[in-house]
């Protein structure tokens, strides 16, 4: 608390928001770290300052009273700093925590990614604990919406030939629709079945499909973006 209010406006952050988080064990060696917006603050003995050009409302939290990146936020810094092993550690005590959901996790992926170390978190992300179905269709929209496109219809019922359907997402004009794939797709053959019949309802009234599996959403983001826009998802 006193490092955060020898430099405020800032959060704690990085090893020292990890610890208070639980995520990684502080060492007395090292010296508090925050974070502060912009390049205007001036250095602060014994405190050690990162600067950053976005820090968002969601980026932000309290613990025990004191101001500290959220934790999503927390593992994305730590991302930058620590070792593959390291990193997965820290992901791994936040999970068992639950104190961070998959959905955050890509979120925050989806909206400050690529920057250092991101690459490695996602790597961790897409290899964990396969998604909820709602944690996957969170994780497709913020990628949507993170690249610059219009919210599409969500989960929106559509009418065809008497038949209802309701796709994940959807933009009505360019009669695209987005589906998130989550496990099911890979691992059932019923399932697997079932989605590929609707694909083919939807396409034969001349809906374009657009697939987008977990790994993609994650590990492979600027890919589909450009996947999602050469479907002709629309932009403001």
């Amino acid at each position: 608390m006193a490092a955060v209010k020898a430099c405020r406006p800032c959060l704690l952050s990085f090893y020292s928001a990890s610890s208070l988080h639980r995520y990684t064990s502080w060492e007395e060696s090292r010296p508090p770290e925050v974070t502060v917006l912009g390049s205007s603050h001036r250095a602060q003995p014994g405190i050690r300052i990162h600067r950053t050009l976005r820090l968002d409302q969601c980026d932000t939290a309290r613990v025990a009273g004191i101001p500290v990146t959220s934790p999503a936020r927390t593992l994305l810094d730590l991302a930058s700093i620590l070792p593959y092993k390291g990193l997965r550690r820290a992901v791994g005590q936040a999970q068992s925590l639950r104190t961070v959901t998959i959905g955050q996790l890509g979120e925050v992926l989806a909206r400050l990614a690529p920057c250092r170390g991101s690459a490695n978190l996602a790597e961790l992300v897409a290899r964990g604990p396969a998604p909820t179905r709602s944690e996957l269709e969170e994780v497709v929209l913020a990628l949507i919406l993170s690249g610059g496109f219009l919210k599409p219809d969500v989960n929106k019922p559509l009418w065809l030939s008497g038949r209802k359907v309701v796709p994940d997402f959807r933009y009505p004009e360019q009669r695209l629709v987005i589906e998130a794939d989550g496990a099911a797709w890979h691992d059932n053959k019923l399932a697997r079945e079932d989605d590929a019949e609707r694909q083919a309802f939807l396409e034969a009234h001349g809906e374009t499909v657009l697939r987008v599996t977990w790994d993609q959403a994650i590990a492979a983001q600027a890919q589909t973006l450009t996947r999602i826009g050469n479907a002709g998802a629309p932009r403001p």
